[in-house]
């Protein structure tokens, strides 16, 4: 279900709190058909949204992980104010790469769109200052591009498969209510080239990758607290994505996954038929936190387990507001095997949405 919507209590800047918040955010609507290049663009009528892209490395070395996420949020203030600078739309970024060896490197930005940020309403184009995310030509391929003094990436992904819409055709139900729900598509077994920087030294890099765009104006509902999410590239060249959201004492408030297997058949699972069991936690020295690293997932017939590249691939950020959460490389083995990314939110406090 991505991260993603962590995203955040509405912003208000100084010197604007008398502006009336007004907060008319659309709702994802179950039936509603997608539309691309468009729907790659963004959805500013939503309060929340993300393009996400996760991966690992083969070269320089293997397994190394990366992830690049960009989030839009309408922050229902100041919508009243006539000027191109009003924050009524935020975009930020994080951006991380997993070492061998027991190293998390990441990065954030943070800025006003009009201000340093922008994104396209019509296809995948969104950046704060030199970091970008952009779909480009006929091949469809994605560039990515951060750049920070402690690393740095810039990586073409190119399509093997076709777009996976997640749910009923793009429509991702989170919860009993209609209204609890995303649009969401993602593209696994994207094939990755391009070059890492490490230490001020730039390396060829390939390997594989999985993106994730979804948009939405309300996910967890009143009993959620946060959700654990796994994007898995299957070893055989299918694909898995699993989620649930959990509630306060840690019991599924609603789960869900789809498996397109390696011929294309894409099979889908409700909430009685997905499963995750901690099997092994890790405590964050920086708040307490203990996250659920090693976890058995049973998506229908299937048991899985997750084994994480390293424990400590806890996010910490500050701007626009604090956000912890585990986001990490992670091997998947058990009835399918394959590599992808673990997300684990609500753990440190309940998600703000």
């Amino acid at each position: 279900m991505r991260r993603r919507s962590f995203l955040l209590a509405p912003l208000l800047l100084p010197g604007l709190a008398a502006a009336k918040a007004v907060t008319p955010y659309a709702s994802a609507r179950r039936g509603t058909q997608l539309v691309f290049p468009r729907d790659h663009g963004g959805h500013a009528e939503f309060r929340t949204e993300w393009w996400y892209v996760t991966g690992a490395l083969d070269l320089p070395e293997r397994d190394i992980g990366f992830q690049l996420t960009f989030f839009r949020i309408r922050s229902g203030s100041a919508e009243t104010l006539d000027s191109p600078f009003a924050p009524t739309q935020i975009l930020f970024a994080h951006a991380a790469v997993t070492l061998p060896g027991g190293r998390l490197l990441h990065a954030e930005r943070a800025a006003r769109v009009n201000l340093g940020a922008a994104f396209s309403a019509t296809d995948c184009d969104v950046h704060i200052g030199a970091w970008r995310m952009q779909r480009t030509g006929a091949d469809e391929h994605i560039r990515l591009r951060a750049l920070d003094p402690g690393f740095a990436f810039d990586l073409h992904l190119t399509p093997t498969q076709p777009l996976l819409l997640q749910g009923e055709n793009g429509w991702s139900q989170k919860g009993a209510r209609p209204e609890l729900a995303s649009h969401y598509v993602s593209w696994p077994q994207l094939r990755v080239e391009g070059q890492l920087t490490l230490d001020k030294t730039h390396r060829a890099a390939n390997g594989s990758a999985w993106f994730d765009h979804e948009w939405s104006s309300e996910v967890l509902g009143e009993a959620g607290v946060g959700w654990d999410w796994v994007g898995i590239n299957l070893d055989d060249g299918g694909a898995l994505m699993a989620f649930r959201i959990r509630d306060t004492s840690g019991a599924t408030v609603y789960a869900h996954a789809s498996l397109r297997d390696a011929a294309g058949q894409v099979t889908r699972f409700g909430p009685q038929e997905v499963g995750f069991t901690p099997l092994r936690h890790w405590q964050s020295p920086r708040n307490g936190a203990r996250y659920p690293v090693h976890m058995e997932i049973r998506v229908g017939p299937h048991t899985l387990r997750t084994t994480p590249a390293i424990d400590d691939q806890e996010i910490i950020t500050r701007r626009p507001l604090p956000v912890s959460y585990w986001e990490g490389l992670v091997r998947l083995d058990g009835a399918l095997r394959g590599r992808g990314y673990l997300e684990l939110t609500g753990y440190s406090g309940r998600m703000a949405l």
